[in-house]
């Protein structure tokens, strides 16, 4: 059985046959993955009461970009009521022994009256009204109903989540609103889980949406696979500031890379399987003359894939190398006897 093939210039013009001296050269290459676009949630903000509530009126909609302080729901709720009804009996109370001085009215009372004012405070904050809605509460010239309080957005941003309907009893701690900045989004790509990379905060991409094209940086790398997709997921972080990209929409992702030392590389076209299963490749030893030599596969750097078993300077058949191996398997022709 033959193991060369003798072509001559005829032959190697009509297979448009490709030869190229092995270089060792850095490769840039880049890197595909499918990926989605998401709210980021380290500036996200979840919008929910902090006591069982009815709502009453909704003053934002799907889609609106609010501002820090800008109301967002008006609720009613008992507990609410309750703890303004301690909060206005604690304030005057407060007011005359302040007034009067802690030595004339006994320490004990200063400290009752101190420690009611402060602990129905504390209650009105933590179930999430303002200082303003405090001071509204015992304003002489203001009326408060009783059980009513507006939550307020801490966050510019947009709204992202809004499903409850007016009239809707809703339990604490359940999402009423999200709010989400979009100046910032992360973009989470899936990559194999056999891919032999390591995508270390800071490398580079290409995030591709729509008719849209903007630069991410990888800001963490997870290192578990996703047992359902069998992928590993990496975020990136990328800026928005014309929101001109949207959580929920389908990206796709492109990591630059450069090989950090010279590598000897093939393009993938270079590779045939040879008659025992290995990866072979077709080096020229003399003109015409193409032996194969096994080699073993590296990293896929883009088209080009890393190779070892070839030495820098192999002058290496990267097209046509399909009909090379034709040659071969066919007996081609005996070099030693032209």
């Amino acid at each position: 059985e033959a193991t060369s093939a003798s072509l001559n210039p005829a032959q190697m013009t009509l297979a448009d046959i490709q030869i190229n001296p092995l270089t060792p050269r850095k490769v840039d290459y880049q890197l595909y993955a499918p990926g989605e676009i998401l709210s980021n949630g380290y500036t996200s903000y979840r919008v929910s009461p902090r006591v069982p509530s009815v709502v009453l009126r909704r003053h934002v909609a799907l889609g609106d970009h609010v501002e820090q302080g800008q109301p967002l729901v008006t609720l009613f709720s008992e507990a609410v009521a309750q703890a303004q009804a301690n909060y206005r009996t604690a304030w005057p109370e407060w007011q005359r022994v302040e007034e009067l001085g802690r030595k004339t009215v006994g320490e004990q009372r200063y400290i009752t009256a101190k420690t009611s004012l402060e602990a129905a405070r504390a209650t009105l904050l933590a179930y999430g009204l303002s200082a303003s809605d405090l001071q509204a509460l015992v304003a002489s010239q203001q009326s408060v109903a009783l059980g009513e309080y507006t939550l307020h957005a801490e966050i510019d941003g947009a709204v992202l989540r809004d499903d409850f309907e007016q009239g809707q009893r809703i339990e604490a701690g359940a999402p009423l609103i999200a709010l989400a900045d979009e100046k910032q989004l992360w973009v989470e790509a899936h990559l194999p889980a056999d891919l032999s990379l390591t995508l270390g905060a800071g490398t580079r991409a290409e995030v591709v949406a729509g008719d849209v094209r903007v630069n991410a940086k990888v800001t963490q790398e997870a290192h578990t696979i996703d047992p359902i997709t069998r992928t590993r997921t990496v975020r990136l972080l990328v800026n928005n500031p014309e929101h001109r990209l949207h959580p929920g929409q389908f990206a796709e992702v492109y990591f630059r890379f450069q090989t950090k030392r010279p590598v000897l590389a093939v393009p993938e076209t270079a590779l045939m399987r040879g008659a025992d299963g290995d990866w072979t490749v077709f080096v020229e030893d003399h003109p015409g003359e193409f032996q194969p030599v096994e080699v073993k596969l590296g990293r896929a750097l883009g088209p080009l894939r890393e190779i070892s078993g070839v030495g820098p300077g192999a002058r290496i058949v990267t097209q046509g190398a399909f009909f090379v191996a034709s040659q071969i398997a066919k007996g081609g022709f005996d070099p030693h006897n032209h």
